[in-house]
């Protein structure tokens, strides 16, 4: 027996029936129930009986680890989705020695953990890294970008990106700002590890799929819409914040709707017949058209879908800080050095005046100091009062409604691509910033 397959397992008089998920020892067996809780079952205590095969072909050409692609046996009728794991939730499960979550899965690992996913797309599988997301690097993310380009250019549909939830938003940003994609690129990940009950990783994987399937070429976080099983939001990936730490829809799109929705019973069904999952999305804004022109789309007629823009370079020397009431000014020392600095001011984007002649210093010696709110919604203004007037005389930059982690990776990237990296901070690059907030509650 493998995982994926279906299986009856008896002990004593208790019967339990599912699907066999990867366990991390010989000693016990994890099943998947009908109902959508798992089950750990010492292996010395049950006769299991396999009902029904779910292996799939894997080319085993690929070294797990290593950013190799690898194939699951294709069918020239669907669309080819590739998996890109970094690690995260989706692809771990429990260690039973120590009930600790432990990422440790390969692309492949999770098709065979979501036997659900068979028969909705060709599935290439590629391993970029295998970390918990707060080990996250920009480093990894020029990993990461280059991965996904080669797969786009390979003949990718889609691609499907497999990330930890507590850093999940910042990667998106950064592939939004260095990649200019022809089709879909879906993050998702699971609050919940596959081991443990109320899962959330089958829902949100399979509703990436057909996301990654769908028309339109946005760089999305796909994840539970509510608490309930019965959709998935598809949010713009510099837009998107985790806002809770442990609800399964921890995820929001700050200051407005999500861009989408996936009905998860409609994408259920679509992806079970092979078909694309389009009539299943509600759209609340008209998303990035599929197979535009690279750079925005201001050249003549239609791009090929695997034309690809990567401008994967990024400036470490970045730091984002956060204004407390009765911080000491010596605290930003540090920043003396900085390429950049993004600020998480007060309301419409405050420091103590204190602080002005310091961060004027900054700005003098060449450093870009961008202004945003620690607000979950709304825009810096710093023309209201005596403060951020002189705070705009110090040079500082506003940043409007860009979210502030949004904004570091922003000027990580505009400090190593553009010529002017101050004034691209107040225009928009790709979603993050938007012409006007608006009362959306």
């Amino acid at each position: 027996m493998q995982p994926g397959d279906r299986v009856r397992v008896d002990r004593g008089d208790v019967t339990n029936e599912g699907v066999l998920l990867p366990s991390t020892t010989r000693d016990h067996l994890v099943v998947k129930l009908d109902g959508g809780y798992n089950v750990g079952i010492d292996r010395d205590e049950a006769d299991v009986e396999v009902l029904e095969s779910g292996a799939r072909d894997v080319d085993d050409g690929a070294d797990a680890g290593g950013g190799e692609a690898s194939e699951i046996t294709f069918d020239e009728d669907l669309p080819t989705v590739s998996l890109i794991s970094t690690g995260g939730t989706i692809a771990s499960t429990v260690d039973y020695r120590t009930g600790a979550v432990t990422a440790q899965f390969d692309a492949e690992d999770v098709l065979r953990a979501v036997p659900d996913l068979a028969g909705r797309a060709n599935y290439r599988g590629r391993v970029v890294a295998n970390i918990l997301s707060e080990n996250m690097e920009p480093a990894i993310w020029r990993e990461l970008a280059e991965a996904v380009r080669e797969e786009i250019e390979a003949g990718a549909d889609g691609v499907v990106v497999m990330h930890g939830t507590d850093t999940m938003q910042y990667s998106a940003s950064a592939l939004s700002f260095m990649l200019d994609s022809p089709v879909p690129i879906v993050f998702t990940g699971s609050q919940r590890s596959a081991d443990r009950p109320s899962s959330d990783n089958v829902m949100n994987a399979v509703c990436a799929v057909e996301a990654a399937k769908a028309d339109h070429a946005e760089t999305l976080v796909c994840m539970h819409a509510s608490p309930s099983d019965d959709a998935c939001a598809l949010h713009r990936g510099t837009r998107v914040r985790k806002n809770h730490t442990s609800r399964r829809d921890a995820f929001e799109t700050v200051g407005a709707e999500p861009l989408g929705r996936i009905d998860y019973e409609a994408a259920a069904e679509a992806g079970a017949d092979g078909d694309a999952a389009d009539d299943a999305i509600d759209w609340v804004r008209e998303p990035l058209p599929r197979g535009r022109e690279s750079g925005g789309g201001d050249g003549e007629g239609d791009a090929d879908e695997s034309d690809v823009s990567l401008d994967p370079d990024l400036d470490g020397d970045v730091e984002l800080v956060k204004f407390t009431p009765g911080m000491d000014p010596a605290a930003w020392d540090y920043l003396d050095d900085k390429d950049g600095v993004v600020i998480e001011g007060t309301g419409l984007g405050h420091v103590h005046t204190d602080l002005i002649p310091r961060i004027e210093a900054l700005v003098e010696s060449g450093t870009v100091v961008a202004m945003t709110s620690q607000c979950l919604a709304g825009r810096v203004c710093d023309r209201v009062y005596d403060t951020g007037r002189d705070l705009l005389d110090a040079g500082v930059v506003e940043a409007g409604d860009t979210l502030p982690g949004t904004a570091k990776v922003k000027l990580m990237w505009a400090l190593a691509n553009l010529s002017d990296p101050a004034e691209a901070m107040g225009r928009d690059l790709a979603g993050e910033l938007t012409e006007e907030s608006q009362p959306w509650r």
